[in-house]
């Protein structure tokens, strides 16, 4: 079994980046999914925080983020409209947050820790620059199977709660974020009804 390396991305991944969203995510609407623009503009406004996972040569998963001030008294938005058409004009580099837009692991290479590693490089990028913490909007893949009985608040509380098991929420959890609410209308997924997560993860390091 090779070695996965986790690495800043580079201009050579870009396409391999685009593939790799369309694998991953096939429940949602094309018009979710970033492209070799977007990664570009990305890797251009913040380079140290966008990360890919290789085997070889092979991009088999990606982390992309940036800095932001988030209002959780207001905590509302979509997909889009935070990540700036996920071209991350946005980012402020004195931003309290980081914004998690996306981690994803290739299905094929999934079971090999690879998306625990990408968030410990988004953790070590927000302890460096001594920001709050991470926040991001989860996708809820798992729901698909529970919309007939459940709605999603009944849903991710039994997720947090032990009771069920989300293929994302679960992971997170396990990964130190708490779940702060839902977003309703973040994006078009067909698996989640367009339902997303909010969470948190709090940087223990962080000095004022």
């Amino acid at each position: 079994m090779s070695e996965i390396t986790i690495v800043n991305t580079r201009p050579e991944h870009f396409p391999q980046l685009e593939e790799l969203q369309a694998v991953c995510y096939p429940t949602l609407a094309p018009v979710e999914l970033m492209g070799q623009e977007q990664f570009a503009s990305q890797d251009r406004l913040f380079p140290e925080g966008q990360f890919v996972a290789l085997d070889g040569d092979i991009v088999v998963g990606q982390g992309s983020g940036f800095f932001i001030d988030f209002d959780f008294e207001h905590p509302q938005h979509t997909f889009r409209e935070i990540c700036a058409e996920f071209y991350f004009t946005n980012h402020d580099p004195e931003g309290d947050y980081y914004y998690g837009a996306d981690i994803s692991v290739h299905p094929d290479w999934r079971g090999r820790r690879i998306g625990g590693r990408l968030y410990e490089a988004r953790k070590a990028v927000v302890v460096r620059y001594n920001r709050k913490g991470i926040v991001a909007g989860g996708a809820i893949p798992g729901y698909a199977d529970h919309k007939a009985t459940m709605t999603p608040h009944e849903y991710t509380r039994a997720v947090a709660d032990g009771e069920l098991r989300d293929p994302t929420l679960t992971f997170q959890l396990s990964n130190g974020f708490r779940l702060r609410g839902l977003i309703e209308n973040y994006l078009e997924d067909s698996a989640s009804d367009n339902w997303a997560t909010l969470i948190e993860w709090t940087n223990p390091d962080y000095k004022p």
